[in-house]
């Protein structure tokens, strides 16, 4: 029988989704995490002469426009899932160590990647941008390991917290500095399309992207609350079969998945920004019934199609690097990607997290844990697709291995990382063991006492 090389994928595919699971929870014993053994299975496999089409989007612009498409959708569903998982209720003192992570630490890692960029690897100015606003955005897909747990936890942990939140937040925020780095493709000096850059893509595209999320999230929360009552998940026994017991089921995450995916196509017909819709309807969906059963199951749904995409694009990962998308990456250009793992994130991520009240180990690790990964590859390749660029081989290659280096190192430290840092207690801010603000089962907002 003829060998067909879309059936094996299948196969591929469909055996990658069933050791999906087992495989996670076995490789934690060893401090590694799934996506290194993905990617390596698709470099593998694109390795053998077995006649696999190629994934290489430095010279085929469907590639391009596949990736954007499917990491598009991925980055949707993690930040959904992210955002219903944040148990903390919205407030500036809540959330207070988030925005110097936002505002100092994502401008300061563009600016520092487009000037060694440009400096260092002789990009052009709007290519060394655009490579900047890629690479810039922490990820919520490949960070998992170091994000909040499902909902219902009711666990204080700050340095979750801060990475979950700045992931969810970040990818919407690079949006604006991708949509300069296209503007200023053929331009040579500041001038009013600077001005229009400003107005439109930085201040109306976030407040849009927001409203629109807030509203999508207040009206789905709505849907699901008004139409039946529900209980406290503690309060809930899964065996029980009292009436008075509203019966929820996985099915229901499909409101939840409509509502975000709603949110996403408001925003982007408001010329808003759809990644930030997401994450603030899921965030604005959760702080309704904060307590809710219901919430926890849709977090689980939402989680499964995550991971299935997952699985095929970090094969897709892994065959992209075997079909030569690092083959224009120079010494200049690793040395880029490695001093944003080990210096320009770290050092911007401990400036801005330093007057916060966490503990100095707890500090560095938020510093340190800032995963590049599918965020990055949806924006190189939305950039592609939309601009001009020149050099863009040597774009991928440097987004390539640096997404490549940071799934290795923060793959294999993530985890003793956090395991240090809870261990020593150093994943509390400092006088805050107590009195976090939480909603209670009613909504209403009442203290919340836990000890680290």
């Amino acid at each position: 029988m003829e060998f067909d090389p879309r059936i094996f994928l299948f196969v591929v595919f469909g055996l990658g989704l069933m050791l999906a699971v087992t495989l996670e929870k076995w490789l934690a014993r060893f401090w590694l995490s799934l996506p290194i053994v993905y990617v390596a299975a698709g470099f593998a496999l694109y390795s053998l002469p077995l006649d696999l089409p190629n994934i290489n989007p430095t010279y085929d612009g469907f590639d391009a426009l596949a990736l954007e498409y499917v990491t598009e959708f991925i980055v949707i569903a993690s930040l959904m899932a992210a955002g219903i998982a944040i148990d903390r209720p919205v407030s500036w003192k809540n959330w207070s160590q988030i925005w110097p992570l936002l505002v100092f630490a994502m401008p300061l890692t563009i600016a520092a990647v487009a000037l060694l960029g440009w400096w260092i690897v002789g990009l052009a100015p709007a290519s060394a941008l655009l490579l900047g606003a890629a690479l810039a955005p922490t990820d919520p897909v490949l960070a998992r390991s170091v994000q909040v747990g499902p909902p219902g936890e009711n666990k204080r942990h700050d340095v979750r917290f801060s990475l979950t939140v700045e992931a969810g937040l970040n990818d919407g925020l690079a949006f604006p500095f991708t949509y300069l780095a296209i503007a200023a493709v053929g331009m040579t000096s500041l001038g009013n399309w600077t001005l229009e850059w400003a107005a439109r893509d930085l201040v109306w595209r976030v407040a849009a992207g927001i409203a629109v999320g807030w509203a999508v999230g207040r009206a789905g929360a709505w849907y699901v609350f008004e139409r039946e009552a529900d209980a406290p998940m503690e309060e809930i026994d899964e065996a029980s079969e009292s009436a008075d017991q509203p019966k929820y089921s996985t099915s229901e995450g499909l409101v939840v998945l409509g509502t975000l995916l709603l949110a996403y196509g408001l925003a982007e017909l408001a010329e808003g920004y759809g990644f930030l819709a997401v994450f603030a309807g899921a965030v604005t969906a959760r702080q309704r019934e904060n307590r809710s059963r219901y919430h926890k199951l849709s977090h689980h749904f939402i989680d499964q199609i995550e991971q299935i995409v997952l699985v095929l694009v970090l094969f897709g990962f892994g065959a992209m690097l075997a079909s030569g998308v690092l083959a224009s990456l120079t010494w200049e250009g690793a040395l880029l990607g490695l001093a944003l793992i080990f210096v320009i994130r770290p050092v911007a991520g401990f400036i801005s997290e330093y007057p916060s009240r966490l503990p100095m180990l707890g500090t560095l690790a938020v510093a340190f844990l800032g995963v590049r990964g599918m965020g990055s590859i949806y924006y190189l390749a939305y950039g592609q697709n939309h601009g001009n660029f020149y050099n863009f081989d040597q774009l991928w290659a440097i987004a390539s291995f640096t997404i490549l280096v940071s799934i290795v190192v923060h793959g294999i430290l993530a985890g003793p990382m956090i395991l240090a840092v809870e261990k020593k207690g150093r994943h509390i801010h400092t006088g805050e063991e107590e009195g976090l603000e939480s909603h209670s089962p009613h909504g209403t907002v009442a203290p919340r006492t836990e000890k680290p």
